[in-house]
């Protein structure tokens, strides 16, 4: 027995030392839940119908947690993702983070400097019409199938989901993994830098390492916010660049539809935006481009120039907001030109509750001779819940 004994402390004392120590980080769980009723108008191209009544939601799941150690470095976790099964549900977003006096690190699937520094312009509902479009009512394969343009755009874009929105962030590098740094905020400046070795790589154990479709990525960017003579003043601008590993792979549908050989580049993506706010009133707008990664040999393009302009006016709980966006994309030798007019309101009645509330109107415009111009109307009412 007393062998034994001896064997199971023995056993006990060698798991101790075999098992890694638990960092003291307490794990804190938050999100959000986003739903909508909707109501649609729009053009549809033949054989795909769109129904005009529907519900939209958006629902994400968030987990982290950090620990400040005794010489003042912070480290922490973070987790997001999706619990929408029509979302793909998973994680979306994994990374690790270290700050201190000389700013952060973000180390994993995160977005980079450019997005994460942008300032976005007002708007009428952020979720409808903001820098990053969490909702879309319109069903855009039908409605860009219907200016007979569908192809193209799949050809240089892959933008045929009906669930694309017309938003203007700036994350040409997506979730990919990367590393950015942000600087401390000095006298109303920050600055971030990021990089990702593989803008392929979104997973785990490593990438893909081949040198084939776009490569790797830098950003620069740059944030200020301040206040002059009661003015509310937040100005920004970035810059993104994906080298070409493969000249042929990246576009070979492109090539193959409109026979000009190779096409791609690399790809180039970068914005400014101004927000001034006073007495309740706000003001801003943006602007950015991106090639898509399409060089213009042979006048087959790619390029999006994005404006964008926003209002809003904040009473209380309410905020009412009417946003401008206007869209021109460059697919083949065709210039299709979306624009959107969209007003809201948005009501606040208790901590992290939103009711909300907009119309939007969008036109597609084709420019290619005897081509068809569309437009749809949505209308939007629903609530956003913060946990």
């Amino acid at each position: 027995m007393k062998k034994l004994l001896l064997a199971g402390v023995a056993a006990v004392a060698m798991a101790a030392v075999a098992t890694p120590a638990a960092a003291e980080i307490e794990l804190e769980l938050g999100g959000f839940a986003k739903g909508y009723f909707s109501y649609v108008d729009q053009d549809e191209a033949a054989g795909l119908d769109v129904r005009p009544l529907d519900i939209i939601r958006h629902t994400e799941v968030h987990a982290g947690g950090e620990t400040t150690l005794d010489n003042g470095l912070t480290v922490g976790v973070r987790l997001e993702a999706e619990a929408d099964g029509n979302d793909a549900a998973g994680i979306e977003e994994s990374y690790a983070y270290f700050s201190g006096g000389w700013g952060r690190v973000n180390v994993g699937a995160e977005d980079g400097s450019n997005y994460l520094l942008q300032v976005a312009a007002p708007s009428a509902d952020s979720n409808v019409d903001g820098v990053r479009s969490f909702v879309q009512p319109l069903n855009l394969q039908s409605l860009r199938g219907a200016i007979g343009q569908l192809n193209a755009i799949a050809a240089y874009t892959g933008e045929v989901d009906s669930s694309l929105g017309f938003d203007y962030e700036n994350n040409a590098t997506g979730y990919a993994d990367k590393v950015t740094y942000l600087s401390p905020v000095f006298g109303g400046f920050q600055v971030g830098l990021s990089y990702a070795p593989d803008n392929s790589n979104a997973g785990d154990f490593g990438g893909n390492r081949l040198e084939t479709g776009f490569g790797d990525a830098m950003e620069a960017a740059f944030r200020y916010e301040g206040q002059f003579e009661g003015v509310g003043v937040a100005f920004g601008a970035g810059y993104t660049t994906i080298s070409d590993d493969d000249s042929v792979g990246n576009s070979a549908a492109a090539a193959a539809a409109y026979g000009v050989g190779t096409t791609s580049d690399d790809r180039d993506q970068w914005n400014v935006g101004l927000d001034l706010d006073f007495a309740g009133f706000g003001l801003g707008a943006v602007y950015t481009e991106d090639n898509n990664g399409v060089s213009e040999l042979a006048g087959t393009t790619a390029d999006e120039e994005t404006l964008v302009v926003g209002v809003d006016y904040t009473t209380g709980a309410f905020k009412l907001g009417a946003s401008y966006f206007d869209q021109s994309n460059s697919f083949s030798l065709d210039n299709i030109d979306t624009t959107r007019y969209t007003g809201g309101v948005v009501y606040t009645y208790g901590p992290g509750l939103t009711f909300r509330g907009s119309v939007s109107y969008t036109e597609i415009d084709n420019f290619a001779a005897g081509a068809t111009d569309v437009d749809g109307t949505a209308v939007l009412v629903g609530t956003q819940i913060n946990f």
